[in-house]
């Protein structure tokens, strides 16, 4: 097994009033040669945005977008005509394909709201734009793990798909208990943080919002030092 540790201060970090963003891999103002990517996980934002604020109309194309709200509510309206709010325990996937619009809001014009926004490189260019969503939090069992994303060809009762070999999870996990995670697909990678508390993998403890990078294994056992979240991005890494 091979494992690469991703401190959370070694983070990207912008903030700009109404926004404050940290960044798992290169974006916007922030390069980092040696954080471009983890096979096809482009993106790892995690995202504050302020009461009354959000994202102006933008374009997106050739990338499978997630968004998961952890606090607050996201206002999104799409050039598909989609207007929709998702509120926190709810899950958000949008395929730009050929092309897309949209614009993203803190439906609260006073409270902040939190969401991680995720990308991840399709696994073919040119599709057709899809928007769809789901409210996810009311299965969360302790010790259970919970799947928010799948491949389209093997969806899960629930979960959401996206045009790419990968999985998206996560788990609460209550203070000395272990959970072990075993790899969907042979060859894919994770991209494990920890969202809330404190785990330990192997000889890392892992802080919130710390995260490892685990390729070449077939399955991997987490241990929570307190009770503890976390969030499993399994992907292709060719």
């Amino acid at each position: 097994m091979k494992t690469e540790l991703h401190p959370a201060v070694e983070r990207g970090h912008a903030s700009h009033g109404w926004l404050d963003t940290y960044h798992s891999f290169s974006f916007a103002t922030y390069f980092n040669p040696a954080r471009e990517q983890f096979g096809c996980l482009r993106v790892l934002n995690d995202d504050t945005v302020a009461g009354g604020t959000g994202f102006d109309l933008h374009p997106h194309n050739n990338m499978e977008i997630i968004s998961i709200v952890t606090q607050g509510a996201l206002e999104h309206r799409d050039s598909m005509g989609n207007t929709q709010v998702i509120n926190s325990g709810e899950v958000q996937v949008m395929s730009a394909g050929t092309g897309i619009y949209h614009a993203e809001y803190n439906h609260s014009e006073t409270e902040p709201i939190q969401f991680f926004q995720i990308w991840i490189f399709p696994r073919e260019r040119g599709l057709r734009p899809r928007y769809d969503q789901a409210f996810i939090e009311n299965k969360e069992v302790s010790g259970k793990l919970v799947t928010l994303v799948t491949p389209d060809n093997r969806q899960v009762d629930g979960a959401l798909w996206i045009h790419q070999d990968a999985y998206i999870s996560t788990l609460q996990i209550d203070a000395n208990h272990s959970f072990e995670y075993v790899i969907h697909i042979p060859g894919n990678g994770v991209f494990v943080m920890v969202t809330e508390g404190i785990a330990e993998m192997g000889n890392q403890v892992l802080n919130q919002r710390d995260a490892i990078a685990v390729s070449v294994a077939e399955s991997f056992k987490v241990q929570a030092i307190g009770n503890s979240r976390l969030l499993f991005i399994e992907i292709p890494m060719k």
